[in-house]
């Protein structure tokens, strides 16, 4: 048996009997075969469905959500074996920021979802619109992105190479890349100092970066999204001239054998400090742990809290 911790048991007072899932129906919605679906609970615990009088499983909303994340951070090249890990840890994560709306459960969230990817099948940019300003205007932008949209992106970015799937993530991809950068825009313009953000090269996808960049804006300073394919190994030119407060490296894929090494040699090469942010800062926490480069997480709760502290100095790294 695996000594990994998976997600906490389930309530089964937390939901109705019809809002859970049989086990087919989980691998219907998902595309998981319910023999690995067994195999995940059984050997690493990742999932912990509640079971009936007669023995069988049911699985909750938040369930079918966890086995998407698993497939994203499979997708991504983390084994299986290492994902039961990542998800207790930023379950804690989580669990340790106060949220600002306890009311919110996944099955509004997944409300949210249905409205959303409704207007995506048909295309409709003006329903879209309607549909992502009444999150907004619900949630906070943690939120928002993070438990609402991301997800669902995250979800057709893993079905864009089947057939007839590719077009409705690059409509939903688009849509929000031109909505998240006018938000920063906008950010921008304020007075102050710069924060410039980047991305580790070929470890993330653009709307990520970007949406990274909204939930770091710290109130004393202006967000620099450098584009994708920004040379690290350029910056110490980039910074001479923006003089920024900080650089904050972001990455949304496991780190490659030299990232650590890299990431060294760019904070030695800087005037201001540097932090990792993103999933990747999760997964090199405790290699960085005493070093000058600071790990900011990527739980969008959380990572401004620290933004903080690692500015003035106070981040324990």
């Amino acid at each position: 048996m695996s000594d990994l911790v998976g997600c906490a048991p389930f309530n089964v007072n937390a939901f109705k009997e019809e809002d859970l899932f049989p086990i087919r129906e989980v691998a219907r919605l998902t595309g998981v075969n319910p023999v690995t679906l067994r195999a995940w609970e059984r050997r690493y615990g990742i999932i912990q469905p509640v079971r009936t009088d007669s023995g069988h499983r049911l699985y909750s909303p938040a369930d079918v959500e966890t086995v998407r994340s698993v497939l994203a951070w499979i997708e991504r090249g983390v084994p299986v074996s290492k994902v039961g890990r990542i998800l207790t840890r930023n379950e804690t994560t989580q669990a340790s920021v106060t949220p600002t709306y306890q009311s919110a459960t996944s099955g509004e969230w997944a409300q949210w979802q249905t409205r959303l990817l409704a207007a995506v099948q048909a295309f409709d940019e003006a329903e879209l619109d309607r549909v992502y300003g009444q999150v907004f205007s619900s949630y906070p932008l943690s939120v928002t992105f993070q438990d609402i949209i991301m997800p669902l992106w995250q979800r057709l970015l893993l079905r864009y190479g089947r057939p007839g799937y590719g077009s409705e993530w690059l409509f939903f991809d688009t849509y929000l890349r031109g909505r998240v950068l006018q938000r920063l825009h906008n950010l921008r313009d304020q007075p102050g100092q710069r924060l410039l953000l980047v991305a580790l090269p070929g470890r993330c996808r653009e709307l990520e970066l970007l949406v990274t960049g909204l939930l770091l804006n710290p109130t004393d300073a202006a967000v620099h999204v450098l584009g994708i394919g920004q040379a690290l190994e350029q910056l110490p030119q980039v910074c001479a001239k923006m003089q920024p407060l900080a650089v904050a490296v972001f990455s949304n894929q496991p780190p490659a054998a030299d990232t650590q090494q890299s990431l060294e040699r760019l904070s030695l090469s800087l005037a201001c400090p540097v932090a990792l942010v993103g999933e990747g800062a999760d997964l090199l926490e405790e290699s960085f742990r005493g070093s000058p480069i600071a790990c900011l997480g990527s739980d969008g709760r959380l990572i401004r809290r620290r933004l903080r502290q690692f500015l003035a100095g106070r981040l324990d790294t």
